[in-house]
């Protein structure tokens, strides 16, 4: 089984510790993040999605335009735009990209960022219109014939696109939601399924549920995890650089910045299963398995990727080899100070984490 990286570029520099200054689209910025990822060795790079921020479709043709290998994952919100538009936006973004589009497909868990765009529905007909919207997708990006669809939230009458996905992969499909009805929609849908950094135990049951589910249709996907690697040449070193981080996130909340990042709708307490869940581990220490560290998810309500690993870079590619080992295939890694972050992975942890891999993947078929 293959490894796959993914890294983020953000519209701008900021973060729990960074307090965002300039234009709320920095060109210089998404620029310098594209070549950083692209030199570094990541496969992939996610455009975030929120309910008040610019559109990823726009900012990843942008990225698009200022590399030649790297790929794209796209975080799209259902219910904003036609299925059936959306996936002809997405089939025309993977021609003039050669094939360098993935979608990510998050529905959204909490009612209040959800109203800000005038959606009223409850969290679970949301994943039921997410359900509809994907069978869309798929008919539209597959069908050779015109086709019909009739359900509760969509009705299509002689759907058709001249435009197919003509990539190896078709356009990928990423799938998050740790509800219920959200792994129900994944086991249909999702050819990577993609959860936080949670611990092993809850990573092996999430990867069994989501497992059972895409059994029903016949489906096997991949999984992601999404992780913010801290890095030093000692493992003390890690945890200090750790501390370091925890203490400035709580100054700039403090002083009123980073807030976009943080779950202040309802940090007590958030919609989300996935926060809840990332919660209910940082219950339980800020030191888990290995070097799984919580406490940003913490501070912040575990409003999205806000667990770590701490180590050194041996040390955090081992653990992310026992995630591998757990059914783990691609890694979606960001870090605090976004630049030399990333330049640091790609430096120092990608290139441990896939030879690792490949010893795995030898031995195991040297076992056969």
């Amino acid at each position: 089984m293959s490894v796959e990286f993914i890294g983020f570029i953000g519209n701008h520099n900021a973060s729990e510790t960074v307090a965002r200054h300039g234009p709320i689209i920095d060109r210089e910025f998404i620029r310098a993040s594209a070549a950083i990822h692209e030199e570094g060795g990541f496969d992939r790079v996610l455009l975030a999605f929120h309910s008040a921020t610019p559109d990823s479709l726009f900012v990843g043709q942008y990225v698009a335009s200022r590399t030649t290998r790297l790929k794209l994952m796209l975080a799209h919100r259902p219910g904003f735009t036609a299925p059936t538009l959306a996936a002809r936006q997405l089939a025309t973004l993977d021609h003039l990209t050669d094939g360098r589009v993935a979608v990510h497909i998050i529905t959204g868990g909490n009612d209040s960022e959800l109203q800000q765009d005038g959606d009223w529905l409850t969290k679970d007909e949301r994943y039921a219109r997410s359900r509809e919207y994907l069978d869309i997708i798929r008919q539209e990006w597959s069908s050779a014939e015109p086709f019909d669809y009739a359900g509760e939230y969509y009705r299509v009458r002689g759907g058709f696109s001249d435009v197919k996905p003509q990539g190896p992969e078709g356009v990928p499909i990423y799938f998050g939601g740790s509800s219920p009805a959200a792994i129900e929609v994944a086991g249909q849908h999702a050819d990577v399924y993609a959860l936080w950094g949670e611990t092993y135990d809850q990573v092996a049951e999430t990867i069994a549920a989501v497992r059972a589910a895409a059994a029903k249709h016949g489906r096997n996907p991949r999984f992601s995890l999404s992780l913010r690697p801290i890095l030093a040449e000692t493992e003390d070193a890690a945890w200090a650089k750790a501390a370091r981080i925890l203490e400035s996130a709580k100054a700039l909340r403090a002083a009123g910045g980073g807030q976009q990042l943080v779950n202040t709708l309802n940090p007590a307490q958030p919609q989300n299963e996935g926060s809840r869940r990332l919660l209910a581990a940082a219950a339980k220490g800020g030191r888990l398995d290995k070097r799984l560290w919580t406490e940003i998810a913490a501070l912040t309500g575990a409003n999205g990727n806000s667990t770590s690993l701490v180590g050194t870079p041996d040390q955090v590619a081992e653990a992310m080899l026992d995630y591998y080992r757990l059914g783990i295939s691609t890694f979606l890694i960001r870090g605090f100070d976004p630049l030399p972050d990333a330049l640091q992975y790609g430096r120092e942890l990608i290139p441990r984490v896939r030879a690792l891999v490949a010893n795995e993947t030898l031995h195991s078929h040297a076992a056969e």
